[in-house]
C-alpha cells in the first residue's frame, strides 16, 4: 500500500503517541531523583554520550538508505512488470493472425485469443501480487506493536486478506486451469507455464509465426525475471543482525539521554540566581518566581530529552516500517492498486468488455 498524501505531524504523533508518553515518563524519573531528593551524581556527562549519539545516529542513517533501497528496487520493479505487461499486449493484439494459419479463424476467433492471453496474464498479476502479500514473520504487521496493528485494523483493509485466490483468479481461467494451477505450490510461475504452452499450441496452429513466437517468449523470460527480483525481495529480509543491533543501540542511547541532558540545564538554571543575586527584580513576586525557576530550571529538560528520544526512536521506527515493501503497510508499493491499473490498460488495449473500475482510496491510502 502507499499512502498518497503528505503526511501531517498530527498522524505521526497519533502514530508514536504512546512512546512520547513513554519517552516524557522516562525522562521525568531521573529529574525528580536529581532534583527533589537530591541525587545530585545522578548524571552522565555529555561528551560520550554526544559520541554515542552520533554513532547511533550513523547506524540509524545506513539502515533508512537500505531499507528506502529495498522499497525503491521493489517499486521499479513493479513499474518495469507495468511497461512489460502493456508490451506483451500489443504483442497479442498485432501478432495473433490468419497470416500463417493452417485454419483461419474469425474475428470473433481470433478476439477470443486475444483475450485468453490477456485474461491468464491479468490471472499472472494477480497471483504473484497475493504470493507478495503472504506473511512472513520478520514482518512489522506480524510483531508485537499495537500501534501497527490498530492503525491497519481501523485505516484500510488488505483485500489479500479478505478475499480468497482462487475466488481473485477464477475470473480470467478457465476450471482446468485452476485446478492445474493450485496443484503446484508457485500459482504464478505456473500460469506463465501455461502461457508458454500455449504459446506453442498457436504457432502449431500458424496463428504465430517462429520470429514472433520468440518475442513473445522472450516477453514471458522478461515476467520470470521480474517475478524472481519481487521474490528476492520478499522472502530475503533486511539481515537482522543490522535491525537489531541498530534497535539497542537506540534504546541505549534514548534511555541515557536524560541522564545527560540535566546537568546542562541545572548550569542554566544556577545562572539565573546567579543574575539574580547581582541584579535582584524590582518586584518581589518576580524575584520570588525566577529564583523558583531556577533551582528547578532542570525540570525543562523533560520536554528536551522526550523531543531527542522521540526523534531518534522515530527515524529507527521509519526504517523498521519501510524494509518490507510487500507486506501490506500503509507506506509499502501499491502492488494492487498497480495490478488494477495494469488490467485496465491491457484489457483497454484489447477493446476487451466489462472493464473493472480502479480501486478506491481508505482513509487517503490506496493498496
Amino acid at each position: 500500500m502507499y499512502t498518497r498524501r503528505i503526511f501531517p505531524i498530527k498522524g505521526v504523533i497519533r502514530w508514536t503517541r504512546r512512546h512520547i508518553f513513554l519517552f516524557l515518563l522516562m525522562a521525568t524519573v531521573p529529574v525528580f531523583l536529581f532534583d527533589i531528593l537530591r541525587w545530585k551524581w545522578l548524571h552522565v556527562p555529555w561528551l560520550p554520550l554526544g559520541v554515542l549519539g552520533t554513532a547511533v545516529a550513523f547506524i540509524v542513517s545506513f539502515k533508512n538508505n537500505a531499507s528506502y533501497d529495498r522499497l525503491w528496487e521493489a517499486r521499479k520493479i513493479w513499474g518495469g512488470i507495468v511497461n512489460a505487461s502493456r508490451s506483451w499486449t500489443i504483442m497479442v493484439k498485432d501478432f495473433i493472425t490468419n497470416e500463417h494459419a493452417k485454419n483461419n479463424k474469425s474475428d470473433e476467433g481470433l478476439q477470443e485469443v486475444k483475450r485468453e492471453l490477456v485474461h491468464r496474464h491479468v490471472a499472472w498479476l494477480t497471483a504473484l501480487r497475493y504470493q507478495m502479500r503472504k506473511d512472513k514473520p520478520w514482518e512489522m504487521h506480524l510483531k508485537n506493536s499495537k500501534s501497527n496493528s490498530e492503525f491497519r485494523a481501523t485505516q484500510y483493509t488488505v483485500c489479500e486478506d479478505t478475499i480468497p485466490i482462487e475466488e481473485a483468479i477464477s475470473p480470467y481461467i478457465p476450471k482446468h486451469e485452476i485446478d492445474e494451477v493450485f496443484a503446484k505450490g508457485n500459482q504464478a510461475s505456473q500460469l506463465l507455464g501455461i502461457q508458454s504452452r500455449r504459446l506453442g499450441e498457436l504457432m502449431n496452429d500458424g496463428l504465430i509465426e517462429d520470429f514472433r513466437h520468440m518475442e513473445m517468449m522472450s516477453m514471458l523470460t522478461e515476467f520470470y525475471t521480474l517475478q524472481g527480483k519481487s521474490e528476492r525481495i520478499k522472502n530475503f529480509p533486511y539481515p537482522r543482525q543490522f535491525a537489531t543491533l541498530n534497535y539497542v543501540f537506540v534504546w541505549i542511547f534514548i534511555l541515557l539521554v536524560p541522564f545527560g541532558i540535566m546537568e546542562g540545564f541545572e548550569v542554566i538554571g544556577n545562572r539565573v540566581i546567579e543574575h539574580l543575586e547581582t541584579n535582584p527584580a524590582y518586584f518581589e513576586f518576580t524575584q520570588n518566581l525566577q529564583l523558583f525557576i531556577g533551582k528547578h530550571f532542570v525540570w525543562f529538560s523533560i520536554p528536551f530529552s522526550a523531543l531527542v528520544s522521540w526523534v531518534f526512536h522515530t527515524m529507527e521506527a521509519i526504517g523498521e516500517n519501510t524494509e518490507n515493501p510487500f507486506e501490506g503497510g500503509p507506506n509499502d508499493v501499491p502492488i494492487t492498486d498497480l495490478s488494477r491499473g495494469i488490467e485496465i490498460d491491457i484489457r483497454q488495449l484489447i477493446d476487451d468488455d466489462d472493464i473493472p473500475e480502479p480501486y478506491k482510496w481508505q482513509n487517503d491510502i490506496v493498496m
